[in-house]
């Protein structure tokens, strides 16, 4: 057992790490130009801005909450901050950044499928990607 918790927690962060970043490192110099976004943002903005900003603000409220909450020590905030108020705060912090992200992906995945503006259905890689996404995300909330 304490293999795994090291290999899980100690080593295996470093090596997903590596991967994403010598991944991205190659494909930006060997197949930069095969890159695109299939977007159709420019077809139809109606709800787009709302839709957008719901889903990036709740995806960076989330990242952030992880980032803080993970890699602050407990050093710098046990003196005037108590462990239930930090735990709290997270879980209000954390459940309304993930609502937001939900609603606004919501929004985002109506408007992709059902936006008269973008007759041509989606290819389906992103159609399930979209599915994983959401479901994920639903049972998360």
């Amino acid at each position: 057992m304490h293999f795994l918790n090291m290999f899980f927690f100690d080593i295996y962060p470093y090596i997903a790490g590596s991967v994403f970043l010598i991944g991205s490192w190659l494909r930006y110099d060997y197949g930069q130009y095969t890159w695109r976004a299939a977007s159709s943002q420019m077809l139809d903005r109606k709800g787009m801005n709302l839709a957008s900003n719901l889903f990036h603000i709740g995806i960076l409220g989330i990242f952030a909450g992880h980032f803080l909450g993970m890699l602050t020590p407990h050093w710098m905030y046990e003196a005037w901050l108590p462990l239930e108020v930090k735990q709290k705060m997270a879980m209000f912090a954390g459940g309304a950044s993930g609502v937001m992200c939900l609603v606004g992906g919501v929004l985002l995945l109506k408007r992709r499928l059902f936006s008269l503006a973008c007759v041509q259905p989606p290819p389906v890689p992103i159609f399930w990607c979209c599915r994983f996404w959401l479901s994920s995300a639903h049972w998360v909330c």
